[in-house]
């Protein structure tokens, strides 16, 4: 399995030295947070967008993701939802990433409803995506946290232009076993993202291998079923001031994922 990790671990730090850092610490990949205030957004021009890729290209790291926040599942009309998805699909495409994660973020819509809304909304998206060479990713969060949700909403729209990232933290809190959630999510899996929490009330983000997750399970399940994908190290930094520096912890985390078999 190929490594990545988030740029939600290193905010706003230069892009040279997010390559230069993962190069470095033998990561193949970058998970791209593109907010606003982050070097990678999508107010980059086309020609800024272009010089993103040649960067990328020279390092020889892959761009896997733009990690966006358009919630699929909201309440409330639909064109802002699908343009704010469509404008991550967009730089995407435009720097050579071949992914954009999106949220559910249903709130408190009774499950039915909340399918509906993210069904429609990643049909809509979907064509536009794949067009572009792009995938766009539900992540196991907020109100779809287990990958039977997720699972559900993506059976429901059956395209290739879109599929699902599977967050371990997010299926463990909710209760599920890293075996059922690989097989629930094995049919729209793009890749996993990994990570460390101190427990299921303290998700206070910690080196690879010393918190509760189970790490070793996930990658087990991986591996059995077949997968040879990314696993991304989401380490979330910019959520909990307090946590220690994310770079010089990667090398251990990526000696610590390759030492399971990833």
């Amino acid at each position: 399995m190929e490594l990545a990790f988030s740029t939600l671990g290193v905010p706003g730090m230069p892009l040279d030295e997010v390559l230069a850092l993962a190069t470095g610490s033998g990561y193949e990949g970058v998970e791209l947070r593109a907010a606003a205030d982050e070097p990678v957004n999508p107010g980059l021009d086309a020609a800024e967008r272009a010089g993103v890729a040649e960067r990328f290209a020279a390092s020889g790291v892959t761009p896997l993701t733009i990690a966006a926040y358009a919630g699929m599942a909201q309440d409330g009309p639909d064109e802002p939802v699908v343009e704010e998805a469509l404008a991550a699909v967009r730089l995407a495409a435009g720097i050579g990433a071949g992914h954009v994660r999106v949220f559910p973020r249903g709130g408190d819509l009774p499950p039915s409803e909340a399918d509906a809304n993210a069904a429609r909304r990643l049909a809509a998206v979907a064509p536009v995506a794949a067009d572009l060479g792009v995938r766009v990713l539900l992540e196991t969060h907020d109100s779809h946290s287990t990958a039977a949700a997720v699972s559900r909403v993506l059976d429901r729209v059956d395209h290739p232009g879109v599929g699902a990232i599977w967050d371990l933290m997010h299926t463990w809190r909710a209760g599920e076993d890293p075996q059922d959630s690989y097989r629930a999510l094995a049919p729209h899996l793009a890749y996993v993202q990994v990570k460390d929490i101190a427990s299921r009330t303290d998700t206070t983000p910690l080196p690879l291998g010393t918190g509760v997750l189970p790490l070793a399970a996930c990658v087990d399940s991986l591996r059995g079923g077949g997968y040879r994908g990314w696993l991304c190290w989401e380490y979330e930094a910019l959520w909990y001031p307090g946590a220690q520096a994310l770079p010089p912890l990667l090398p251990a985390g990526a000696r610590l994922l390759r030492g399971l078999g990833a």
